[in-house]
């Protein structure tokens, strides 16, 4: 491990343990699934607005901005203020410094309340959605699909069975919210041309979702 990565283990871990309800893990993401989760960057040779949420320590935010070009509008919204100076320091302020033609921009907010409009080409979650109770969940995802193009995508992820791990070990009040969390991830998938591809050298394994707008 590189000094810049044990850095970033650090600084997520110390998150983590102060505030695991909006971090919703023990360890950054990996490279493979990073790469399943900006997939769509490689796709498109236009310019494009692209969204981040909840980028954590930055390891979707690095993959980002090695597909933006000139043209692209990159924002990255998050709550946490401390993920926020990590994010400025390490990626978008150097970023910004190599590439003064292409426009990226650090929202601290929650996404629901953030200052930006739509439409977006590519929106890229990192949110630990199964910490969340339903209607904040419900809440972020109709954020986040009103500011999606039409036939933009929307990529998040979920740690593999981690509702089913989960369930045994909690309340009957979290079970509950986990099945109506569940629940809406069905109806999103339904509803939007979902798609799910399970990344195994990740740790702990992941499963990256898409969905695609789609009036309904």
């Amino acid at each position: 491990m590189t000094f810049s990565g044990f850095r970033t283990m650090l600084d997520f871990l110390s998150q983590t343990l102060s505030n695991f309800k909006h971090t919703g893990a023990v360890w950054p993401s990996g490279g493979r699934l990073a790469r399943e989760m900006t997939a769509p960057l490689r796709e498109s040779d236009r310019p494009r607005r692209i969204l981040e949420v909840g980028p954590g320590t930055g390891p979707f935010t690095a993959k980002i901005l090695s597909h933006l070009r000139p043209g692209d509008e990159f924002h990255v919204v998050e709550i946490n203020p401390f993920f926020c100076k990590v994010i400025e320091k390490r990626h978008l302020a150097p970023f910004r410094k190599r590439n003064p033609d292409i426009e990226v921009s650090l929202h601290e907010a929650p996404i629901e309340e953030a200052p930006i409009e739509g439409p977006f080409d590519h929106i890229i979650c990192g949110l630990p959605f199964n910490n969340f109770p339903p209607p904040l969940v419900r809440g972020i995802f109709k954020r986040m699909m009103g500011l999606l193009a039409d036939d933009g995508d929307l990529a998040y992820f979920e740690y593999a069975a981690v509702r089913v791990m989960k369930a045994p070990v909690t309340s009957p009040t979290s079970r509950r919210n986990l099945r109506r969390i569940d629940a809406h991830a069905k109806s999103l998938h339904r509803r939007h041309r979902g798609s799910r591809r399970l990344v195994m050298a990740n740790f702990p394994p992941a499963i990256a979702v898409r969905l695609r707008h789609q009036d309904s």
